[in-house]
């Protein structure tokens, strides 16, 4: 199998993101999508939680917070143990706008999950211990784009098994924006699954968020012209880690919205034993399902006119 050399790798992806950093598409329309839903001076938001069937603590969080309308969008890791308990609330709900966590890596120290595709077949994608890696860079850096495919079409077909009516595909960690060659693969199973992906309009705004990503406005520009519905902003975080550092936060981002179509990425949890076991930021996760379950978000978002947006609709667009 060939690798890519790591010193390599950080050298073409420091270059690139540099540059993109600094690019912005001339005449961006910064609402362009809004404007295709026929909504062109609105403030579109899509809450969204990732990491949906991660484990116990994050099925129980993410389903509540769904189901109680405060968040829109969510989408599934079919790599982990606890993805059939999450699949049968998308079985029980198939109104509720789910889609593909598609996932490369395994972050947490002691809770890991390895391929949905036979591990002989995507040797790549494995560290020493036979789990998927624990990082963007080292899975970017052993892992084909074949085997990359493989994977992902691997989750795919895990999902149709399970039941699930995903309506879109993301990326966990941003592992499928780490290579051109992985983006394209991205793209390409998006498409042949026939949903949406996670694509940002090329703004400085985006610049910001993908700034450690070798993926430029040009790559963008070409995939919103190949057919593909972009975001017009997307949020990957907010500051704080706490109940109260998080809330305001999150006041300040809705008070700050701007027209467009917004995706706001958030990640969700109860507070268990569970989840300060498998990971150190479970404070921000109850901190996120807090906010967006509290009446105070959908008083904020009434208040300032926000109206919610999901994947489903964005697949309407689909040209």
């Amino acid at each position: 199998m060939q690798h890519v050399n790591r010193r390599h790798f950080l050298a073409a992806a420091t270059a690139a993101a540099a540059a993109a950093a600094t690019a912005q598409t001339p005449g961006t329309d910064d609402a362009a999508t809004a404007r295709r839903l026929g909504q062109p001076t609105a403030k579109l938001l899509m809450v969204h939680a990732d990491d949906a069937g991660m484990c116990h603590s994050v099925n129980l969080a993410t389903a509540e917070a769904l189901l109680s309308g405060g968040v829109h969008s969510a989408s599934i890791m079919m790599p982990c143990p606890w993805v059939s308990e999450f699949a049968e609330t998308a079985r029980a709900h198939p109104d509720l706008d789910l889609g593909l966590h598609l996932t490369l890596t395994s972050e947490w120290k002691y809770y890991r999950w390895g391929p949905v595709a036979p591990r002989e077949k995507v040797p790549g994608l494995l560290d020493k211990e036979g789990f998927l890696h624990r990082d963007v860079r080292s899975a970017a850096t052993s892992a084909t784009p074949a085997e990359v495919a493989l994977e992902l079409r691997a989750q795919i077909d895990k999902a149709r098994q399970f039941g699930i009516k995903f309506t879109h595909v993301d990326t966990h960690m941003g592992t499928l924006y780490a290579r051109p060659d992985y983006f394209d693969v991205y793209t390409a199973v998006a498409r042949e699954a026939g949903v949406p992906c996670m694509i940002p309009r090329p703004t400085a705004a985006a610049a910001a968020e993908m700034k450690e990503y070798p993926i430029t406005a040009e790559m963008l520009t070409k995939k919103e012209s190949q057919g593909f519905v972009l975001l017009d902003r997307l949020v990957t975080g907010v500051p704080g880690r706490s109940i109260p550092e998080r809330a305001e936060s999150y006041r300040k981002f809705l008070k700050g919205l701007q027209p467009g179509v917004t995706k706001l990425i958030v990640h969700l949890a109860k507070d268990d034993a569970e989840i300060r076991a498998v990971t150190n930021n479970w404070e921000a996760r109850w901190a996120d399902f807090n906010f967006f379950t509290s009446p105070e978000s959908k008083r904020l978002m009434s208040e300032l006119a926000i109206k919610s947006v999901t994947y489903r609709e964005l697949g309407r667009l689909k040209t």
